[in-house]
């Protein structure tokens, strides 16, 4: 019987083969990859021009987070302080500090805080550390004016002398906080207090434990999913979990 194909093509299954194996593995390992913490920046701690201790100033001094992060509230970005916004304090505090020196330099003055004729005044440039990616639109105003605390994305802060990448921020880690986020919401005034506890919150409102159905020996767990769920209900909310929420 005559040959109807080339003899090349009997190899021709095994070499679909292996490219469908080396195809399969390839999206594996990639996949794998972009799972792990090290893809999702979890753990990133870059050194900044000016070493900004968040311990000190958010938990101690008990700055609020909007005085250096004004557009949180307002707009998509939260944004960052300007020179003008650490001098402010600075100009008065730790007068001469060498950990100061991009700030003088950013203002144009000299440790004495004399005006430096003719300087040229540098920009303080702050490594940027929470970074979502380009085709992910996230909005700061939509979440905390509505009961989203900072702490939920940024993890303990206002303890951290450096600051450094807490969460994964993964598409999953978006979509379980928007189909229970109850879970996350508090009272606005609490938002920006990053050691908020339910349980403290709601002791002596007697009201609202009734108005929730807060029992005795309740978790703080169960404390804040029975107060989400009313704040979830006076806000209605009704969170997104399609994929042109965020992606647009």
């Amino acid at each position: 019987m005559a040959n109807f194909f080339p003899r090349w093509t009997n190899l021709l299954p095994l070499k679909i083969a292996v490219c469908v194996i080396f195809v399969v593995l390839g999206l594996t390992a990639a996949f794998s990859y972009y799972a792990t913490p090290k893809a999702q920046r979890v753990g990133y701690q870059p050194d900044q021009p000016i070493a900004y201790d968040h311990d000190l100033h958010a938990n101690q001094l008990g700055i609020d987070c909007r005085y250096c992060h004004s557009s949180v509230d307002k707009s998509p970005s939260a944004g960052i302080p300007t020179a003008n916004t650490c001098w402010n304090c600075h100009q008065h505090v730790a007068k001469g500090s060498d950990k100061l020196a991009p700030l003088r330099a950013a203002m144009g003055v000299d440790k004495d805080h004399a005006v430096i004729e003719g300087a040229v005044k540098k920009p303080i440039e702050w490594v940027r550390i929470t970074k979502a990616p380009d085709y992910v639109y996230f909005d700061h105003s939509a979440h905390v004016n509505r009961g989203v605390s900072c702490k939920s994305c940024h993890g303990d802060v206002n303890h951290m002398e450096k600051v450094y990448h807490a969460k994964d921020l993964s598409m999953a880690f978006c979509l379980d906080c928007h189909r229970a986020p109850e879970k996350h919401l508090r009272p606005l005034e609490e938002v920006y207090n990053l050691d908020y506890d339910v349980l403290t919150y709601l002791e002596g409102k007697d009201e609202l434990k009734k108005q929730i159905g807060f029992e005795k020996g309740d978790s703080a767990e169960k404390a804040q999913e029975k107060l989400g769920n009313l704040l979830k209900t006076n806000w209605d909310i009704h969170p997104k979990d399609s994929c042109f929420t965020c992606h647009r």
